[in-house]
């Protein structure tokens, strides 16, 4: 009797919508659609060492960004300087909550999220098998980075800083260069992360429940005896 390949081998072209299987694919290869030329797997050659290296110097650097001030403004002899979190803060007090709740978890709360879950990930994984509760982590990861962005935040300090370059004196603070080397360090993260490496490392429960000694398998599934 031939034997039967795990679903997971079978995937759909996420360009042409084509079901089929997935042959195992080497690190550093890619597997390419047959109809549509879509990459439907690139596996990394270093998919645990390297994006957990990435995931902790991005951490490093994100606590450096939200730490320290992003920018410092003088005008007419006084001068200001503030963080992320005290900008939040600042549109908060002016009567401006949603918008001040939306900064705060898309430059804040989100990107400290998914960090802290990709490097327990990481950890987790780095000796098979890996624990069931790493799948739930994976999700969460997902949906964490979803809210997670840095970019549109840095995008508007920079439009900022133009408008109010012939008003003000602008100096870039500490804050604002650890945010460009937080991009950087998230987009390398994105390229060496593989989730499906992290399927493939996870413990999942088996759907069989020992049986004991003595117990008929109709008394054991229902909890009735069998008659």
């Amino acid at each position: 009797m031939a034997r039967m390949h795990p679903a997971a081998d079978i995937v759909a072209c996420p360009g042409c919508d084509l079901v089929q299987r997935l042959p195992p694919v080497p690190p550093g290869a890619r597997a390419r659609c047959p109809q549509c030329g879509e990459v439907l797997a690139a596996p990394p050659l270093d998919p645990i060492e390297r994006p957990l290296a990435l995931a902790v110097a991005a951490t490093i650097t994100f606590v450096l960004a939200q730490a320290t001030p992003l920018m410092s403004l003088s005008a007419v002899g006084r001068s200001a300087q503030t963080t992320i979190i005290g900008g939040a803060l600042e549109m908060w007090a002016r009567g401006q909550p949603i918008t001040a709740a939306l900064v705060l978890m898309c430059t804040t709360l989100a990107p400290g999220a998914y960090l802290a879950l990709v490097c327990t990930l990481l950890l987790a994984v780095r000796r098979p098998p890996a624990p069931a509760w790493t799948g739930a982590l994976l999700r969460l990861a997902g949906h964490a980075r979803a809210w997670s962005l840095p970019e549109v935040m840095l995008l508007g300090i920079l439009v900022a800083l133009v408008k109010i370059a012939d008003l003000a004196t602008v100096d870039a603070g500490v804050g604002l260069y650890a945010t460009g080397a937080l991009l950087v360090l998230l987009a390398g993260l994105a390229t060496s992360f593989d989730p499906r490496t992290i399927w493939d490392r996870v413990a999942w429960p088996t759907q069989e429940t020992p049986r004991r000694p003595g117990v008929p398998p109709l008394e054991r599934d229902s909890g009735t005896a069998a008659r």
